[in-house]
């Protein structure tokens, strides 16, 4: 029997996390790509390509990113990029795939473990 987890989009998965950061009180941002004249999709942005997928803040817990990924997804070297200089700078990064939705609920309903 192969594990139902395996099946679980990218999309589905973000929205499983936005419902457990919302439901612990996060607040979440997470910028929607739009369909340009050309009939292609894009996210607009100015500066670095690879920014977190997620950015969630908690009044009490303080801001975490959040990169997700498919079960087979890779993380792009620009994203990698992205990981390795807020973690370097002392920011909370995760990336987060559908085997990872447990520790995503523990994380975001208690805090990261010391």
């Amino acid at each position: 029997m192969s594990n139902p987890l395996l099946r679980i989009g990218e999309a589905q998965l973000q929205g499983a996390i936005i419902e457990l950061a919302k439901w612990h009180g996060w607040l979440v941002f997470h910028p929607l790509p739009v369909q340009n004249q050309s009939g292609r999709w894009r996210t607009a942005l100015q500066g670095d390509r690879g920014f977190p997928d997620l950015v969630l803040a908690h009044k009490d817990r303080g801001v975490i990113f959040v990169e997700l990924k498919s079960t087979i997804g890779r993380v792009s070297d620009f994203q990698q990029l992205w990981i390795d200089t807020l973690r370097q700078a002392g920011a909370e990064v995760y990336v987060w795939r559908p085997i990872d939705i447990n520790e995503a609920r523990i994380i975001l309903s208690e805090g990261a473990p010391k």
